[in-house]
């Protein structure tokens, strides 16, 4: 079963576009402020890793790890999803940051995200456990994107000066 959401908006960084461009590269430090996202880490050869905490009515919270290349782009950064199809359940994340050309009250950043989780359900061969799978999939669809619109708001809190 797989469910998903897509998140486009635009922030704005309180400084310049340098400042901009190097909060939108540490995509490690700026997502592990998100309160749905755990253990996000940067590896060595920058693959982003973590953990997607999102409830699925009817099976309770699901943790869904994932992983993604982040790289460097001119004007920002993406992410790039590396599926984790060994897993009973996984999420994809694909992110792009582009800042914009920054004034003198700051830098626009536009982010677009999608989150793509797959998840193994016992059998569902039967009528009975298709009607079961149809109805976590639709709740569980409401519920991701329940849990992304929270998305901007926490991204903008993390551009703040600590």
């Amino acid at each position: 079963m797989n469910f998903g959401a897509q998140q486009a908006f635009t922030l704005h960084h309180p400084g310049d576009t340098a400042a901009a461009l190097a909060w939108a590269r540490a995509a490690d430090q700026s997502l592990a402020q998100v309160d749905f996202l755990t253990d996000v880490r940067l590896s060595e050869e920058n693959d982003l890793s973590g953990e997607l905490n999102v409830p699925v009515p009817l099976l309770g919270e699901a943790t869904l790890p994932f992983i993604s290349r982040l790289s460097n782009a001119p004007l920002g950064a993406t992410l790039d999803p590396h599926p984790l199809p060994e897993r009973r359940g996984w999420v994809e994340v694909r992110g792009v940051a582009e800042v914009q050309e920054g004034g003198t009250d700051g830098t626009s950043v536009r982010l677009s995200f999608d989150f793509q989780a797959f998840l193994q359900l016992p059998g569902s061969q039967n009528v009975g456990g298709a009607a079961f799978e149809k109805m976590v999939r639709a709740t569980a669809q409401r519920t991701i994107e329940r849990v992304l619109a929270q998305l901007p708001g926490q991204l903008q809190a993390s551009m703040q000066p600590e």
